[in-house]
């Protein structure tokens, strides 16, 4: 049974959730998987590059932050699924030894006029780097059933 619902979700609300130590291994076998681009398997290579250093892959990055929204609240949620990213941007590169966390914020909440059972929150999820800088943010809708569905909203 979920524990949090669309009702749940307030416009302006801020959370940060988890923490997930990256290492060299990791970058290097995500990369050899599924990015394999030079930066992303040689640390030479990286050193050499606009990245400064062995770097994980931005679809990485990606796959850290869906495992730290699925540990801070996703698992326990009424989610419904997503209709799509809005916007995804890398700002900084991820080294071996980061600790990164995830910062959400809610910056809409709406039910569907077309499904009163569902409701739609747009976030703004950041990976956070150790100093507190933003390796990369994106901008999601997720859909939630709603709690009561035949409430009348305000």
């Amino acid at each position: 049974m979920p524990e949090i619902y669309w009702e749940d979700f307030v416009e302006g609300d801020v959370k940060t959730f988890g923490s997930h130590e990256v290492t060299e291994a990791e970058i290097i076998d995500f990369a050899t998987a599924f990015d394999p681009q030079p930066m992303h398997l040689d640390p030479a290579a990286g050193k050499a590059s606009l990245l400064g250093g062995l770097a994980a892959s931005g679809w990485h990055s990606c796959a850290i932050m869906m495992r730290l929204i699925c540990d801070g609240f996703l698992l326990r949620a009424a989610g419904m699924g997503s209709p799509g990213v809005q916007e995804t941007v890398w700002r900084e590169p991820i080294h071996p030894g980061d600790v990164v966390t995830l910062r959400r914020k809610v910056l809409e909440s709406r039910s569907s006029k077309s499904r009163p059972e569902i409701g739609l929150v747009t976030f703004r999820f950041e990976l956070l780097k150790p100093k507190g800088t933003v390796a990369m943010d994106q901008t999601v809708v997720i859909m939630f059933s709603r709690r009561n569905p035949g409430a009348r909203l305000a």
